[in-house]
Formats: structure tokens, sequence, C-alpha cells
């Protein structure tokens, strides 16, 4: 196991431009007019793109590139990531409206951060007022939003994986030292109050062991350990995600596979590149078990590292950082 305390940086890819100043020069006052008209529409383009670009890239929407083919090997991004999404086998509920009413997520402090990405959706707010939602339908677009949400869900329930797992371990120094509960700042009041206390979901023994189980054998790229020990937002909404899964009866193989949907949206160049790698050994997306991918060997940060000493990355979309 990685060193758990492993808190994920993001640096900033965007670096700034230095402009060189013009020089000095006889240019005519005509000539001079013309250049500066110029510079003026150049300048107004950029700007329009860059504002384009921004809104883009805040609300996660990612336009995925079309298939390809290299050293004969065909690559189609939808057959890894549906432009229509994917429906999870689970009912949402009330289960927004508590996690609001809790505490657990601040709807002015959510709404406000939503606000500088171009704001929620209709569906999303829903998600977060309403009590009869139905089933959750993931996309690119709402990835994002869904991946908060979720681990507020996995924050704040109630459950032995967090009071008697990894996270607790006094050898890390307590539970509110990690990404995923230090790294989560839209609560009302202070975070650790809200951790492990709400009873959102209930789980009968059988349950709970099928959870356990089923976290145990799911990894995430961007960490060395599994969802039974969350240490970062990934880890943490997808614990809440397969608790609302045991709590309405989910088999265990379409755990798996809804599991393998939700990372996928998630970290797109990573199961992308991880598709590529099983078409060189002749297997098909489709075919390939959810169960084997989602294990340490493909889907931990080192299992990832050895795919690609085996093939080159596929830029599939940006994917979501481990914090808010």
């Amino acid at each position: 196991m990685t060193d758990p305390s492993h808190l994920p940086s993001e640096e900033s890819s965007h670096k700034p431009v230095k402009r060189q100043r013009p020089s000095q020069n006889s240019w005519a006052l005509p000539a001079s007019i013309v250049f500066a008209s110029l510079v003026f529409m150049g300048t107004s383009l950029y700007i329009s793109r860059l504002k384009a670009a921004t809104q883009a890239s805040a609300l996660n929407a990612v336009a995925l590139p079309q298939q390809t083919k290299e050293n004969d090997i065909t690559i189609d991004p939808e057959s890894v990531l549906p432009s229509k999404g994917v429906e999870l086998p689970i009912v949402w509920g009330d289960i927004g409206k508590r996690l609001i009413d809790s505490g657990v997520i601040n709807n002015q402090k959510f709404e406000s951060l939503y606000a500088q990405r171009g704001g929620l959706s209709a569906e999303m707010k829903t998600l977060l007022t309403a009590s009869d939602n139905g089933k959750i339908r993931m996309t690119l677009e709402n990835a994002g939003v869904l991946l908060n949400i979720a681990w507020a869900l996995g924050l704040g329930d109630k459950n032995p994986v967090l009071e008697q797992g990894p996270m607790n371990d006094k050898q890390y120094g307590g539970a509110g030292n990690f990404a995923s509960t230090g790294g989560w700042s839209l609560s009302t009041g202070d975070t650790m109050s809200h951790y492990s206390k709400h009873p959102f979901i209930v789980l009968t023994p059988d349950q709970q062991s099928l959870l356990e189980k089923v976290a145990k054998g799911i990894y995430r790229p961007c960490c060395g350990n599994s969802v039974y020990f969350p240490d970062c937002n990934h880890g943490m909404a997808m614990l809440g995600l397969l608790e609302l899964m045991a709590s309405q009866n989910v088999s265990e193989d379409d755990m798996f596979h809804a599991a393998l949907a939700v990372n996928s949206y998630w970290f797109p160049d990573t199961y992308v590149t991880i598709t590529k790698f099983f078409a060189k050994q002749g297997v098909a997306w489709d075919k390939v078990s959810p169960r084997e991918v989602l294990g340490a060997n493909y889907s931990s940060s080192s299992g990832y590292r050895q795919i690609l000493q085996q093939v080159k990355p596929v830029q599939a979309g940006s994917g979501g950082g481990c914090s808010v």
C-alpha cells in the first residue's frame, strides 16, 4: 500500500505568455492605424475564445476524439465514454436534499462554487433539492458535479468503513488528515463534525459485507489505495455510490460494472488508454472484466504506470482533480 497520507496537489498548467514590445520605427500613420486595428481584432478574438474555453473546462465538457488507429489498433473512445452517458443502477431519491439539510453540503457554498464554473444544470439542482429523484445518468458533462455530491455522501454517511477501517488507523494521526476529509470545504461548520455522522444509508449485515468486499477490489488512478481506504475524493465518492448500490440490492457484478463506468468518466484519459492496452492484446473493451480492470494491476496509480510503459497514453479528456 502506498503512503495513505498522500494529499494530491494541483499545479496550474497555464503560464503567462510574454509578449514582446514592438520596436520603434518610422511607420506611416495609416500603416499604424491598420496595424492597431488588426491587433484589436486579434485580441478580441483571443478573449472570446479564451472565455469559451474557460467555460467549457469549468463545466467538464469534454469533446471526445474521433476514432483513431495506431499500429493497426483501432481505439474508439465512445465505447468507453458513451456521449449519451451511462445510467447507474441506483435510485437517488432524496439523498441530495438530506445532504443539504444535514449541512454536509452547504447549498450556498456549493452553488457559489459552480456559479464560477458556468452554473449548475437544472438536472443537478433537482438532484440536490427534490425528494423523488429516479436513477442517475452519468455523462462527461455532469461527472464533476456528481463527483462532489457523491464525495459528500461518502464522507457524511455513517458506516463502519470510515469508523473501523484504515481511515481511522492511529498510525495516520486521525481521519481528518487526508485529502478526502481535509479537502472538503463545502460543508456547514467543521468538516469532521460530519464525518460518518449521518445515517443516510442503513445497511443490513449482508449488505455491509458486500460493500466492504467490493470496496476492497476497486482502485483509482490518482492514488494507491482501494475504496476501502478512501483517502481522496474519488475514493470517498465511490464509497458513497457503493453504499447506495448495496442498500438497493444491486448485485456484486453490477456494482463492478457501474464502478468501472464511473471511474471512466472521472479519469477519461486513463481508461481510454487502458482500452488501447487491451486492444493490443486482441480484447475489445466490452469483453474485459470490470473486476479485473478496477483492481490494483490496472486502476491504481502504480498499476497504471505499468500500463504506460507498454502503450502511449490517449488524450480523451481532463477529468476531475482531487479537490472541489
